[in-house]
């Protein structure tokens, strides 16, 4: 867009939130990206384009094609920190060249010529954009830092330029005619160099979401008739066949329908070793294939794609805002006019108070208010820091849909845990003894009640039933009126039987005899789910679920409270179960046997008790409870990362990932604060500096090129402080 500062960046939002029809309008300075949420009916994405054009920046639509096309144009960046770069050194060169000629033959006609030329040629070459972009912004009557810095040189410029021509108008007025040449060429040289360090800084907050995307193959091995050809992966389409090779990473999403192979998922899932995967099963793209050969079909390309979706979701993130960024919008929003008032009233009273010299040092002085201003760095504060933290966290497994939510997740402390799929494996199985049936049912008629109904059932515990039934051989029985039960189970006719399969819930409303179910339960293992199979409105067996524990829940859990942090264990399970899984994890508090709106209830209750509460659960069933949280973190459910479902989505099965996340974005909230103070401080002192305050005092002036140095440097510290997110150490 050519934005340069948070002016910029105010000006280009309030001319997008002008528009007809726009209802919220963002622009991200280090991004350089704008999302507009709007009604199609009464704007149209060029009238958006064209708002943008009119405040003098250039603005297009991003590429539809390929999300991972890189649209964010990390090579016209890298050629803008280079060229930056050249012109920055050219210039500070020329500044040297024009200091050593000054002490030559200071205040002579030639060198005076001589430096004229030297300056001129720098500022329509390096100081160009600088001048261009300042004089688009006074003809659509705004200001920028380009406004600036430009008012600063180029009164220093034209000072100089008459002092060369006509020295003649000074000497009638008593004063020496001083030029300003090197002072402007170390401006516009020191200003340059800063935005090429900058440059550079941003481009590395976007690292992890480069190595996200260089992950994929340029090309797929594609199946044409009997012939295969290498086809670039913007025109591979869902349906073709394509073949991976051993040592190859997969082009795009599909599923295997010849051969086998074990697959490295490590940049989804974090783990180590290769995932078996034959025919039948799915396979992400950009993921690595260690062993043998096979042929699949695509299913998800593009951007359809999981990897599309996590960059996606990351681009997204990175160009969100936090709250705490409206406070510098206000500030910037009226900083230059308040700066460039500020230069007047120095240069006034400079030339009237000052005994001696009075024209060179008003100027001298309002050039450096000018040059020190820096709207940059409040602009800078809270962006950077919100794309290095993002990045750092896809790198360490989760996915943060943006600034808002960091700030949320740093003040969260309280949080719900779901059992099943999140403190537990979340792959239930039957064990050998894990089906009992009451007399005079036996074990194989129970079993088979139970896995010819779950058959029509997705939860995981029907799965592990079904599973269970096959291989132990049970005949699968035809079914009618099947009916899931959310939150207790499921009922139909089974071979022309009424068969019920649930918990103690189910059982309670079916109106069973409470007493078997008492008996039953009593023989049942601790730490397991039970399941009651009630076949015509008798409760005929039990079937015992046993869900292993995560090796990293109790670790989190001691890390979440080492962070202050109270913990909950939240289920739709029995009693005995959930305390027995909250014992082995070290939880201390235990809500059980509540249904999905139970759970959206007791979020709630903690809420109104003062609470910022976090709920951690599987994305899909949590789905009213994590919405009602204040954050709501998903786990990864296969390859499948539940990234509509929640704020933040972790791609490991790890649930340290949740303290982790909590620590980042506290860290992070740090870091922004930091910014943010050294922002305000570094213009609240350096101004008045500039501006001669200490002078009566001290006797000591800022000069112009001292100003610009520290204005470049305000910039760059702030970008480098949001860098360190990315090895702070974190919980």
């Amino acid at each position: 867009m050519g934005m340069t500062c948070a002016a910029c960046q105010a000006r280009v939002q309030r001319a997008l939130s002008a528009e007809p029809g726009v209802v919220d309008a963002s622009v991200n300075l280090v991004t350089k990206n704008a999302a507009v949420r709007y009604d199609p009916s009464s704007v149209s994405p060029q009238r958006l384009i064209d708002a943008v054009r009119a405040t003098g920046y250039d603005a297009e639509l991003p590429s539809t094609g390929d999300s991972l096309a890189l649209d964010f144009a990390q090579d016209t960046e890298a050629r803008e920190a280079r060229s930056l770069a050249i012109k920055a050194a050219v210039s500070v060169a020329a500044g040297v060249i024009a200091i050593l000629l000054s002490m030559v033959g200071a205040g002579t006609a030639v060198v005076n010529y001589l430096l004229l030329s030297i300056t001129t040629v720098i500022l329509g070459w390096a100081g160009r954009d600088i001048y261009r972009r300042a004089w688009k912004a006074m003809r659509h009557r705004s200001a920028d830092m380009n406004t600036l810095v430009a008012l600063g040189t180029g009164a220093a410029f034209v000072y100089s330029f008459v002092a060369t021509v006509a020295p003649s108008l000074f000497a009638r007025n008593g004063i020496a005619p001083d030029v300003y040449y090197e002072a402007v060429i170390f401006i516009i040289g020191l200003v340059l160099a800063g935005r090429a360090i900058e440059a550079r800084a941003r481009r590395k907050t976007t690292e992890a979401l480069r190595k996200l995307v260089t992950l994929l193959p340029p090309t797929a091995h594609v199946e044409e008739g009997s012939a295969w050809r290498d086809k670039p992966l913007s025109e591979v389409v869902s349906g073709d066949t394509i073949v991976v090779r051993p040592g190859e990473r997969i082009p795009v999403d599909g599923k295997i329908i010849d051969g086998a192979s074990e697959i490295d998922e490590s940049m989804l899932t974090g783990e180590p070793l290769p995932v078996a995967k034959a025919i039948g099963e799915t396979v992400v793209g950009g993921t690595l294939n260690t062993t043998g050969a096979f042929r699949y079909r695509a299913t998800s390309v593009g951007e359809d794609s999981v990897l599309a979706r996590i960059v996606k979701l990351m681009r997204d993130a990175q160009s969100s805002r936090a709250p705490i960024q409206h406070l510098a919008d206000k500030v910037s929003a009226v900083f230059v006019p308040v700066v460039v008032t500020i230069a007047v009233v120095t240069f006034i009273a400079w030339y009237f108070l000052a005994d001696a010299a009075a024209l060179p040092r008003a100027i001298a002085a309002a050039v450096s208010v000018l040059i020190i201003a820096c709207p940059c760095a409040m602009g800078l504060a809270v962006p950077t820091a919100v794309m290095v933290a993002t990045g750092r966290g896809a790198e360490l497994g989760l996915l943060i849909k943006g600034g808002e939510i960091l700030q949320r997740a740093g003040d969260v402390n309280t949080v719900v845990l779901d059992k099943t799929g999140t403190v537990t494996e979340g792959v239930p199985a039957v064990g050998g003894g894990g089906v009992i049936a009451i007399p005079p049912a036996n074990v194989l008629d129970v079993l088979a009640a139970a896995a010819s109904l779950e058959r029509h059932s997705e939860h995981p515990v029907a799965t592990a039933i079904v599973r269970a039934a096959g291989e132990r051989g049970v005949r699968f029985e035809q079914v009618r009126d099947f009916r899931s039960r959310t939150g207790s189970g499921v009922t139909g006719v089974v071979a022309g039987r009424e068969v019920a399969v649930g918990n103690a819930q189910l059982m309670r409303e079916l109106e069973l005899d409470g007493t078997a179910e008492k008996s039953v339960a009593a023989r049942a293992g601790a730490g397991t789910s039970e399941l009651f199979v009630a076949i015509e409105g008798a409760i005929a067996g039990i079937i015992v679920v046993e869900d292993g524990i995560r090796p990293s829940s109790r670790e989190a859990v001691q890390q979440l409270e080492n962070l202050g942090i109270d913990v909950l264990l939240l289920s739709g399970d029995r009693q005995s179960t959930a305390e027995s899984v909250a014992k082995a994890t070290g939880i201390n508090r235990v809500v059980a046997e509540v249904l999905p709106h139970d759970k959206v209830m007791e979020i709630r209750a903690l809420q109104d008790a003062g609470r910022v509460v976090a709920m951690v659960g599987d994305g899909i069933n949590d789905a009213p409870a994590l919405a009602q949280a204040d954050v709501g973190v998903s786990m990864p459910k296969g390859t499948d990362i539940a990234i509509e479902a929640s704020d933040i989505a972790l791609m490991r099965s790890d649930l340290r990932g949740v303290p982790t996340a909590i620590s980042l974005s506290r860290q992070t909230m740090a870091t922004m604060k930091q910014n943010l103070f050294w922002a305000f401080v570094y213009n609240v002192i350096g101004i008045p500096i500039a501006a001669g305050v200490l002078y009566p005092l001290t006797g000591l002036t800022l000069s112009p090129i001292i100003a610009s140095a520290a204005m470049a440097l305000s910039s760059v510290s702030v970008v480098t402080n949001s860098l360190r997110l990315r090895s702070v150490r974190l919980s």
